[in-house]
């Protein structure tokens, strides 16, 4: 028996409504732009409050971005309620800019765990310039989490 599919619509929707549940994406106020099985694309408008002291993004705003996004790639891939494992993220450049956004894909996926990348992109006057690369583990969430 095959499962029944819902609408990129309502996926995106249902993506959106678990981003609304976690608080501290709120108060950062992350953006859930894009959602399909094993992809997603999260966006963050970069205030000041999110910057460090040289005016770029905070490290700690784009590896929120990637951990995020590792794992709505992962959980969407394995359709079960998922945690971060590990993941491991590059800075390659310093992220100027009035947005953040951040796309990923899961690569390899099983039954317990799936291996996800992604890209951060800062957008400076509408053009991306990359800013980091991450690749994550995403883990099924255990009985008692």
């Amino acid at each position: 028996m095959t499962e029944p599919r819902v609408s990129p619509e309502v996926f995106l929707q249902m993506g959106r409504e678990i981003l609304a549940k976690q608080p501290f994406s709120g108060l950062l106020g992350a953006e859930l732009t894009a959602l399909s099985p094993g992809q997603v694309e999260l966006q963050l408008p970069l205030r000041d409050e999110l910057k460090q002291q040289h005016g770029f993004a905070h490290g700690g705003v784009v590896s929120y971005l990637a951990d995020n996004a590792l794992t709505y790639a992962g959980g969407t891939a394995m359709q079960v309620p998922v945690v971060t494992s590990e993941f491991k993220i590059n800075y390659v450049r310093p992220a100027l800019g009035q947005r953040l956004v951040v796309r990923a894909r899961a690569e390899a996926t099983g039954k317990a765990q799936s291996v996800a990348r992604c890209e951060v992109y800062a957008v400076v006057d509408g053009v991306e310039k990359l800013c980091a690369l991450a690749q994550g583990t995403i883990v099924r969430l255990g009985e008692g989490g």
